[in-house]
């Protein structure tokens, strides 16, 4: 029985690293993933000129492999330039040595994006043990497996060269803590020290790897604080019906725990201040939308994520028909699945062996969801709008479907194939994903390269503003892009430097073109600052929409051919 258990967790992870695995290079990198890789790699963007035109290869030196980097490098610049804590991109930068560079001696994006991938699949037994522990069900354990290794949001997380699979990982561990500690409480026992020991270390690394790991550690406090008043009440019942003394609950070892978090937490405070300075990378997530939509926005965005952790149909595409089909069919099969996920939350909420335990995954998860709508509400800081940020209770609604799904399989009308239905629609979902027709990329410069190349026929000038190395990271994208094509005709590229006074990009694309030889053909991309350009007419032709770049094409003539 136990090797038939084994295999089928073996199966789990075999399908769900095949999906992570595939295609893991095609797509083109974005900004993060840049920041990653030229971080990991113990360089700089600062090393990038500014506010002259740059040739390709002196934009993209960063992405090339330092032999003589150490972690020292990769810790300076980390803390100096960006707002992460640093373990996974010290991580990254032993794991980033074992590959080869690719094309051009730039760093292996395979590579890179296989670490977040090695987290992803082992993801998938660590959810099976969490479910163990909590539930003690080798039918809902498998099943939580299958589900994570379908996920469509799973493999959009595992295939991007960030630390959300490894924030994953330490969620899981430290969910699996409190479920042992919650365990102790409910038969007021005292908690072991070594659960006390690896709890404080887990959430200590957790905060060491993103700091949202802390909206994790509020979830769980929230928790606590609602069991000792399940708990209290409990006692108190009991004493009024002149029952035996119930012990006392072992709170001391949860404050134990309490502290130590807390001090692991402060180690990175000064850290997270320094680096937030401006909040120049965090923008973004500002609240940007006015009137209604400030208010539906978030919740949209919210419903969205959810439903994409168990399946999701191409609603990205550029085909409105594809677009409708995909969320008349996405709803259709919301509504067929919402009985079936209630219907199993609660029965396990009525049964006296899983009660407790769902009630902690369901405390989880609204804890969480209070949390990203306050922070999006409240404080003005949308954080609906990151789905990479819902890492925080992954794991909680994977278990809490698995829940469902364990009810599901033992109902005597169509259970097993009502669940393999649900599986292999995540199944489906998953490639979706990984061929880019669901979590499509923020950024598509392999859709804008091939255009420049085709409408330019003279020496071209890429030029955007520049405030922080989100920025510069655009423009590598497109010089990659550039680079890999093996096109002899390379761009220019002018990062034009932006504070508080946008009139400055617009005096350093100005400078730059009296310097260039004409013709020339000037791609402003992201380009926020008023134009001036002296000479040049823009091209009159509708171009097709790009994912993350804003583009405005202007040819700029020789003095003889404007007369």
């Amino acid at each position: 029985m136990r090797q038939k258990q084994s295999l089928l967790l073996l199966l789990w992870v075999g399908i769900g690293a095949g999906l992570r695995l595939t295609q893991l290079e095609a797509k083109p990198p974005w900004t993060d993933e840049f920041s990653t890789m030229v971080f990991s790699l113990g360089n700089s963007f600062r090393t990038v000129p500014l506010d002259r035109a740059i040739a390709l290869h002196v934009l993209l030196q960063p992405m090339q492999p330092n032999p003589d980097a150490g972690i020292a490098d990769v810790l300076n610049h980390l803390f100096s330039e960006t707002n992460h804590p640093p373990l996974y991109f010290v991580l990254c930068h032993w794991w980033m040595r074992l590959f080869s560079p690719s094309f051009g001696g730039l760093a292996s994006v395979w590579g890179a994006r296989s670490l977040s991938v090695l987290f992803g699949i082992l993801s998938i037994p660590a959810i099976y043990g969490l479910s163990w522990v909590a539930f003690r069900s080798r039918l809902m354990s498998q099943l939580t497996a299958a589900l994570m290794a379908v996920s469509p949001y799973g493999i959009f997380i595992a295939q991007e060269a960030r630390h959300y699979t490894l924030a994953i990982l330490w969620v899981i561990a430290s969910l699996s803590c409190l479920v042992i500690t919650t365990r102790h409480i409910q038969h007021r026992k005292p908690i072991p020290i070594w659960v006390v020991v690896i709890w404080v270390c887990i959430n200590s690394i957790g905060i060491s790897t993103h700091y949202f790991f802390v909206l994790t550690l509020v979830t769980e406090a929230l928790w606590l604080i609602v069991l000792g008043w399940l708990q209290v009440k409990r006692k108190l019942s009991a004493n009024r019906n002149q029952q035996q003394d119930i012990p006392s609950i072992p709170w001391w070892q949860i404050f134990v725990v309490a502290i130590g978090t807390t001090v692991g937490c402060l180690v990175w405070l000064p850290l997270f201040l320094r680096a937030n300075r401006g909040g120049e990378l965090t923008e973004w997530i500002q609240g940007d939308h006015g009137g209604l939509m400030k208010f539906i926005s978030p919740l949209f965005q919210t419903l969205g994520t959810w439903i994409s952790m168990l399946y999701l149909l191409p609603v990205s595409a550029s085909s409105l028909v594809v677009v409708l089909i995909s969320g008349l069919a996405m709803l259709g099969f919301f509504v067929w699945l919402l009985p079936i996920l209630k219907r199993g939350i609660v029965t396990y909420l009525k049964q006296p062996t899983t009660s407790l335990m769902t009630q902690m995954f369901a405390v989880l998860v609204i804890g969480a969801i209070a949390l990203f709508f306050f922070f999006t509400y409240v404080l003005g800081i949308d954080l609906t709008r990151g789905a990479r940020y819902y890492f925080v209770y992954f794991p909680s609604v994977i278990v809490l479907l698995g829940v469902s799904l364990a009810i599901c399989w033992d109902t005597p009308t169509n259970g097993k194939k009502s669940v393999a239905i649900i599986l292999s629609m995540g199944f489906i979902s998953g490639l979706i994903v990984v061929y880019n027709l669901g979590y499509p990329k923020y950024y598509r410069p392999d859709l804008l390269v091939p255009l420049m190349q085709k409408v330019s026929h003279s020496p071209v000038l890429i030029a955007t503003t520049h405030k922080t190395h989100v920025q510069t990271g655009e423009m590598m994208g497109l010089a990659r892009v550039f680079k890999l094509s093996g096109s002899p005709a390379t761009p220019l590229f002018l990062l034009a430097h932006q504070d508080k006074n946008p009139n400055t990009s617009t005096v350093a694309l100005k400078r730059t073109l009296t310097q260039l030889p004409r013709p020339l053909d000037v791609w402003l991309v992201n380009f926020h600052a008023p134009m001036e350009l002296n000479g040049c007419v823009a091209n009159p032709q509708s171009f097709p929409p790009v994912n993350g770049y804003e583009y405005q094409i202007y040819h700029c003539q020789t003095p003889t051919s404007q007369t």
